[in-house]
């Protein structure tokens, strides 16, 4: 396996950032949820999509 830095960053801040929750689950995405809210960066919000849509989305040919 080839060792990246960028992906061992993120990965070093993520258990950081786990650690500090003591892992709880619930703990982190409140924090993350907070952070979003209180960014200035927006959110894009999507609806959801059938599956339908999703499987005809892969057959259709490229025009």
């Amino acid at each position: 396996m080839i060792d990246d830095p960028i992906v061992e960053e993120v990965r070093a801040h993520r258990q950081s950032h786990a650690a500090r929750f003591n892992y709880d689950l619930g703990a982190i995405v409140a924090d993350l949820i907070e952070r979003e809210k209180s960014s200035s960066r927006p959110v894009v919000n999507r609806p959801p999509r059938r599956i339908s849509e999703i499987q005809n989305a892969e057959i259709a040919p490229n025009g």
